[in-house]
């Protein structure tokens, strides 16, 4: 299709030598690949054209890209600017399956491209072909001659010779070697600019340091919202690595600033030095009347080289939004990313949410989470919902907020609010979206294989290898999680949840001296939070160290959010050595403490934690009380798990199975409720009827995950010490043996929680039923002697030293 060529359908023009459209002799916006498409269609107007062959013709084969997705969305884009409808089509006919084809009358002129404002755009290699057939060369031979003028030009040509030869001659001569001196010069410098712009493209190793935004129109609203929109922008595109706030706020501490100090672009060379990185990008917004004017500039770190820039003009307020995406994405190209990338990856940050002001609450959200933790954030995030109902982000944001604050039923109300919305986002935002929706409803496939296409699409964001991490942790393949953990660190190591969740990995894998160097290597970079304190108070206890637990509940003394855990677990310390008086002060303490700090669902949990604590212990009525304060606090989801299997560990037999029951109704889709928590709640009502058979049956679907957290705050390897209850009722000491040993084993897994200690206890009923005194002997000193100092009043201690008396 030569330049030239102009076509007219309806009221529209198109220019190929400009690849300019118009309508009504108004230019219409069409880039990309809508424009080449309209241009092979009208090439082909009548004929159909098939799907293969515009793959072929505008998708190259080493182009990666979804082509049936791109192909999809261009044709879609191209019948909007049209105003063309696939239903009804004026002049797009699609063929099911087949192609499309052009079905408006069409007129076709040729016309020749001028140099001018119309004049068409050569690259680099178009521009050095058309120099050489200016000379009179072949391209393809540049020591050949071109063949004379086409039949049509020879009686022409033939008439100049015989007039006045010499002189025809000279003056073609001298025009063509003007015209190729000037165009030689341009293809040289061309040339030279091109190679330029090509030495300072990015690669995808490359990361851009984001500058605050220069507004000087006085309107704060535009304050922190337009870096979040470009932060956005450039973060949906899988080529370009934005540095994350964390880094930036570890290295200006470093550079003896501020954290949340505003980053200029003069400070962002110094952010971009430090951190290796590339490029700086700046951006300022300035009023033109009531226009708006946007100027985005990207320099080259160390040299203040100007790599890139874009400006465009919003006509009022409320295109400012819509005309940021126009120049993040002409400056995302100018950076190095392929068209087919920007055109697959490119949501409009409008479309995500229209309102200046939502966004802008949202990134203050953003900035509180990162600087103050998660429950400051939730006023952020709620009140960028009332700014803008439809803002998946938000919602999103308080999903994850919840989910870290263990407060399930929450983090499950946010998740599906912006699963809803999931399609107004880019494609980044839709994976975290789908992925912690599925998280929150227990699908655990469809949650690993959303974190795997994540990785896939952005392979060098850790969030996705920590989530991934988390889920393999859940169903118990700790040497998974570490390795998707160790990734996760590798490529965030300023980020503290990458040392809590590996140090977590190396616990439960009983690599206790791993974990310790993590914890450290984590304290020493200045990292901390509340999930860290917890598992460095597990090491603590795993290792004996009494000083080391206090330390951490000091630290947590008075904080939201980070105190009240901390409590449970010294609780929990104190039941597992019998000392029940001092765990039930401290389930107090925890459950206070949270309700202080507005998490009622958690407060639930720790009620809960002592409740089955009770039950374990034989005090069925402290066991009842318990479950009955936790539903008043909330009765959620999580909280009827551990209330039914608390139920059925006292024999409550009825409300229990009713309980399961519900459960399992209402949540079909939960796999660690269906091949976890169910199992063991139901083998435990059977062990309480007397019906050990049916027990063991039940619980052989628990047994690929027995070993997991199950993503909840108790698991405890509680299948493993149900199925050995049910082998001693059933008189097989030595399975019952087997069962116990795997509790004593994985010490990392169980930690501090009563069942590790009575562990001992039942492993040395299950020797003396299988006849080995000697072994059952020394399991119940071992027994005796962790709760010398425990209550005696205990129902269970008071059994234990019965049966020991009779070993004797």
């Amino acid at each position: 299709m030569g330049h030239g060529e102009k076509y007219y359908f309806g009221p529209f023009e198109l220019f190929t030598g400009t690849r300019e459209l118009s309508k009504n002799g108004t230019k219409v916006k069409l880039r990309g690949q809508p424009y080449l498409i309209l241009e092979v269609l009208l090439s082909g107007a009548g004929k159909v054209v098939t799907r293969e062959e515009l793959r072929k013709q505008l998708w190259s084969a080493d182009t990666f890209v979804d082509f049936e997705h791109g192909l999809n969305t261009s044709v879609k884009k191209l019948r909007q600017v049209l105003c063309d409808s696939a239903d009804n089509p004026r002049y797009i006919e699609t063929l099911p399956r087949v192609g499309y084809r052009f079905i408006a009358p069409v007129e076709v002129v040729a016309e020749r491209a001028v140099a001018s404002a119309d004049a068409p755009i050569f690259s680099g290699e178009e521009l050095g072909q058309a120099v050489l057939s200016a000379a009179g060369l072949n391209p393809q031979n540049p020591r050949a001659r071109e063949n004379p003028g086409t039949a049509s030009d020879a009686p022409q040509q033939q008439q100049v010779t015989r007039s006045r030869p010499w002189l025809a001659l000279s003056r073609v001569w001298l025009a063509g070697a003007g015209l190729l001196t000037i165009l030689l010069g341009g293809y040289v410098r061309d040339l030279q600019l091109h190679r330029a712009y090509q030495s300072k493209r990015l690669t995808d190793k490359d990361t851009i340091v984001l500058a605050d935004f220069a507004n000087s129109t006085g309107d704060p609203v535009f304050d922190d919202a337009l870096k979040q929109a470009l932060s956005v922008e450039l973060g949906q595109s899988p080529f370009l690595n934005v540095l994350s706030d964390r880094k930036i706020s570890a290295t200006l501490q470093m550079m003896g600033r501020s954290a949340n100090e505003h980053v200029t672009v003069d400070i962002g060379h110094e952010l971009c030095l430090r951190t290796g990185s590339k490029v700086v990008v700046g951006g300022t917004i300035s009023s033109l009347g009531s226009h708006y004017l946007i100027d985005l500039n990207a320099f080259a770190c160390g040299t203040d080289d100007t790599l890139a820039k874009e400006q465009v003009e919003a006509t009022s307020k409320e295109y400012v939004l819509k005309a940021l995406s126009r120049a993040s994405s002409g400056l995302r190209t100018k950076l190095g990313e392929s068209l087919p990338s920007v055109q697959k990856f490119d949501v409009p940050i409008e479309a995500t949410t229209s309102s200046l002001e939502a966004l802008r609450t949202y990134s203050m959200a953003m900035a509180v989470k990162h600087r103050g933790g998660d429950a400051p954030s939730i006023p952020f995030f709620k009140r960028a919902i009332e700014l803008d109902p439809n803002f998946p982000m938000a919602y999103a944001g308080l999903a994850v907020v919840y989910d870290n604050l263990s407060q399930p039923s929450l983090a499950l109300e946010y998740a599906t609010q912006a699963y809803q919305l999931r399609d107004r986002v880019t494609e980044r935002e839709q994976l975290r979206i789908s992925a912690a929706y599925f998280r929150a409803v227990g699908e655990v496939d469809k949650e690993a294989q959303t974190y795997q296409l994540w990785i896939e699409n952005y392979p060098r964001d850790p969030v996705p290898h920590h989530n991934l991490g988390a889920n393999y942790f859940n169903v118990g393949q700790y040497d998974r999680a570490l390795a998707e953990f160790q990734e996760g660190t590798r490529l965030a190591p300023d980020h503290v949840i990458s040392y809590a969740n590996l140090g977590a990995a190396y616990l439960c894998l009983n690599r206790l001296d791993d974990a310790r160097v993590t914890f450290d290597q984590a304290l020493a970079r200045r990292l901390d939070s509340g999930w860290l304190r917890e598992n460095i108070y597990s090491l603590a206890f795993l290792r004996a160290d009494a000083n080391e637990m206090q330390q951490q509940v000091a630290w947590s003394a008075g904080k939201p959010g980070d105190e009240d855990p901390l409590l449970s677990k010294q609780s929990d310390t104190e039941a597992y050595y019998g000392r029940l008086k001092k765990a039930r002060d401290l389930s107090r303490r925890a459950v206070d403490s949270a309700i202080r700090a507005d998490s009622k669902e958690v407060a639930a949990f720790w009620q809960l934690n002592a409740a089955l604590r009770e039950a374990e212990l034989g005090n069925t009525a402290s066991a009842r009380r318990g479950v009955t304060a936790a539903l008043a606090l909330a009765p959620g989801r999580d909280a009827k798990v551990v209330e039914a299997l608390t139920l059925a560990r006292i024999g409550d037999v009825s409300r229990a199975k009713a309980l399961a029951e519900e459960l399992e109704k209402s949540y079909p889709t939960n796999r660690f409720l269906k091949l976890y928590w169910l199992p063991t709640i139901n083998a435990s009502i059977e062990i309480s009827k007397g019906n050990s058979s049916q027990a063991l049956l039940d619980l052989e679907a628990a047994a690929p995950y027995e070993l997991g957290g199950a993503a909840t705050f108790i698991s405890y390897l509680y299948p493993a010490y149900v199925r050995g209850q049910a082998f001693l009722l059933a008189h097989n000491g030595n399975d019952a043996t087997t069962e116990f040993q795997k509790v004593l084993d994985h010490r990392g897994i169980v930690v501090n929680f009563v069942t590790g200690s009575l562990a001992h206890l039942q492993i040395g009923r299950a020797y003396a039923m299988a006849g080995d005194t000697a072994r059952a002997k020394a399991a119940y000193h071992d027994f005796l002697t962790l709760w010398k100092e425990g209550d005696p009043d205990i129902p269970i201690l008071k059994q234990a030293k019965a049966e020991y008396a009779k070993l004797q």
